[in-house]
């Protein structure tokens, strides 16, 4: 299966609705190998979006591309209305991040951390008061606020990091396998929460797995293999009446 012969079908409604996150073209090389080759998608605004693959496919790249952490030379990034080259800082401050491995300072309580966060993005006093209330709600986190964080268990603690990652407000929030390490219930548990963000329909979410459970028939769904896009489309349109999980089990192995 040639890269991005498949792409997503507008689905009814969605012509008229804002682009969140474009990728366009993306290629990038690790010295003579290939990480990513001639990467393409859009994401509606307000939509959950998986990113699907397995290991080696070519999904941290991506995210370090999406987060400025790396730069192509091929291919452009447009984030909110904002190009990531031309615009970095506009680009980058419409971003939230939940890394695959934890970056909380396991010392300081939840709140402190949110305040210290907070504080990164100029944001202090009452105002961070409120929006750290606000986030620890959303998360069902505000009853341990003043725990410290080594205390709490792994689900928990990715909790406070979405909660952190949606202090400043961003448009899109990126997540890297944000359930690695996590039981099975610990997992539910978050990606229900971040499917809830979206429900209101002003933040979009790309969700980096390689567990097909934690994608639901709704959702957007870009399957990458070898650094290639090979389909884009509403889960359940991929699925059929076929476990999803079967489905891409035959796509990447009929792309090796």
């Amino acid at each position: 299966m040639s890269g991005n012969s498949l792409t997503r079908r507008p689905q009814y409604g969605e012509h008229d609705q804002v682009t969140a996150l474009t990728v366009s073209g993306l290629t990038y090389h690790f010295g003579a190998k290939t990480a990513l080759k001639d990467v393409s998608f859009s994401i509606p605004e307000g939509r959950f979006c998986a990113l699907l693959g397995p290991n080696g496919a070519g999904k941290s790249t991506l995210f370090s591309l999406l987060t400025g952490l790396l730069v192509s030379k091929a291919g452009t990034i447009t984030l909110n209305g904002h190009d990531m080259r031309r615009s970095p800082r506009s680009a980058l401050g419409d971003l939230g991040v939940v890394f695959q491995q934890t970056t909380l300072d396991l010392d300081l309580t939840v709140t402190q951390n949110l305040t210290y966060f907070a504080a990164l993005h100029g944001i202090s006093g009452r105002a961070a008061a409120k929006r750290i209330d606000d986030v620890l709600d959303r998360m069902s986190m505000r009853e341990r606020a003043h725990e410290k964080t080594r205390a709490l268990n792994g689900g928990h603690k990715r909790r406070v990091e979405i909660a952190r990652a949606l202090l400043h407000q961003p448009k899109v929030m990126l997540l890297d396998e944000p359930t690695v390490g996590l039981d099975a219930p610990a997992r539910a548990a978050i990606t229900d929460h971040v499917h809830s963000l979206c429900g209101n329909g002003d933040l979009t979410v790309l969700w980096a797995t390689h567990l097909t459970d934690e994608v639901r028939m709704s959702d957007d769904l870009i399957i990458l293999d070898r650094g290639t896009v090979l389909l884009h489309d509403l889960a359940g349109q991929i699925a059929g009446t076929r476990p999803l999980n079967g489905v891409f089990l035959d796509m990447i192995g009929a792309s090796s």
